[in-house]
């Protein structure tokens, strides 16, 4: 009878591969994944953050931290995915664009250190979901071990809290693009005002958050059984004069509370946010 895999069984998958180069974006897939890679294979492991105006600072900060507690060797590369017309457009595929950019990058890498292979965080959760940029991944010859491995979301956040990460119970994360519905052009702009924006509610200490843009509208989303707290005058005031600050005109509050992914097609009407 076929048990369900261990920790174990990731971390021989990396010893199996013999050098490998993740694709690093520090939330909770990608760090139990640089773990695995950093304890089967030590130096021979690589972590590669993609930076750019899409990369929420916070979310930088914490792949910089989340590495260094690791162990792992991490470096920082710049990518030009806003340098894609294609990608600017944001139509149904803009994740396919965004991720053929960044396994350029990985794939420049891990050519330059001479590793076997390019893996992602991707889970068996995944695989119902409109995911434009696993067709890059595939492209790429990139590798998803937790896929291979049959492991759902919450196994990783099963493992990641025995190994004491702190991402075992992080929300789930997506590109500062996502907060732009389909069809509505992304600028780098409006990125950094979706960035300053989010940094404002975070600052609240909402467990989860999205503002999503809406030209001179900010529409936040945020949990339903948190919506409560802006009747607070206080709160209240300060995410209007936050995100105004951000350089949107209009603040409003989404009271069907947050939704992963409402900004895509298939909740209007492609890949989660």
């Amino acid at each position: 009878m076929k048990t369900d895999p261990a920790y174990e069984d990731v971390v021989q998958w990396f010893r199996d591969r013999g050098s490998a180069l993740v694709a690093f974006s520090g939330g909770v897939d990608s760090t139990l994944l640089a773990k695995a890679a950093h304890d089967a294979l030590g130096d021979r492991a690589l972590a590669v953050t993609a930076v750019s105006a899409s990369l929420a600072p916070r979310e930088l900060k914490d792949a910089k931290d989340l590495a260094d507690r690791i162990g792992i060797h991490h470096r920082l590369e710049s990518s030009a995915e806003t340098s894609r017309p294609a990608y600017l457009i944001n139509d149904g595929d803009r994740c396919y664009h965004c991720k053929t950019e960044l396994y350029s990058v990985c794939g420049r890498v891990a050519r330059e250190h001479d590793l076997a292979v390019i893996v992602n965080g991707l889970n068996s959760d995944d695989l119902g979901d409109h995911r434009p940029g696993n067709r890059a991944a595939d492209e790429a010859g990139a590798r998803s071990p937790f896929v291979e491995l049959g492991l759902d979301k919450q196994a990783i956040r099963d493992f990641s809290r025995t190994l004491g990460l702190p991402t075992a119970d992080k929300p789930e994360l997506a590109c500062l693009a996502s907060r732009f519905p389909t069809g509505t052009r992304i600028s780098i702009t409006g990125l950094e005002q979706v960035a300053a924006a989010e940094e404002v509610v975070a600052a609240l200490g909402f467990s989860q958050y999205r503002v999503r843009f809406h030209g001179d509208l900010a529409r936040i989303e945020l949990p339903a059984e948190e919506i409560h707290r802006i009747t607070d005058d206080e709160v209240r005031q300060r995410i209007i004069d936050g995100v105004k600050a951000a350089g949107f005109r209009f603040v409003t509050v989404d009271l069907t509370g947050y939704k992963r992914g409402s900004s895509n097609p298939v909740a209007m009407g492609v890949e989660a946010g």
